[in-house]
């Protein structure tokens, strides 16, 4: 499963976030921490407050905040917003051919690896994320 940027953004801004969900974050403050760049931020912020993960405040002391306990949200239900459920049809090698209906070699291997990944997944939420004190990874910038 090949992940976008955009998703990486969303999973590391989210993360960091569930460190101190009841703070008030601002994106200038996202910015400095994070350094997702300000196009992706701003976006990511408006599309997970669409979405009800997050909720925002305008305003002088305005910021987002979860609208949701962390502990209620899966990184599944994260990548699946991001993604969209075809990212579950991906062939692992990248390859189209998958999709067509003729299969590539490692086909049905990376059946059984996306049905667990997607499991572990689903269980994964970011309040698990807080607790095992995994909030600190940082997401590769190409």
């Amino acid at each position: 499963m090949n992940l976008s940027k955009t998703t990486g953004y969303a999973l590391q801004i989210l993360s960091f976030m569930a460190t101190r969900e009841e703070a008030l974050y601002s994106a200038e403050y996202l910015y400095g921490e994070l350094k997702v760049p300000r196009r992706y931020l701003r976006r990511l912020l408006t599309g997970l407050s669409h979405a009800g993960l997050i909720t925002g405040t305008k305003g002088r002391n305005g910021g987002f905040v979860f609208a949701r306990d962390p502990g209620s949200i899966s990184l599944k239900e994260i990548i699946d917003l991001m993604e969209g459920p075809e990212i579950k049809d991906q062939c692992i090698l990248g390859l189209s051919c998958c999709v067509a209906g003729s299969f590539c070699a490692l086909h049905e291997e990376w059946v059984e690896t996306r049905e667990k990944m997607a499991e572990i997944l689903a269980k994964t939420t970011l309040g698990m994320l807080k607790e095992k004190s995994l909030t600190g990874i940082r997401y590769h910038q190409n």
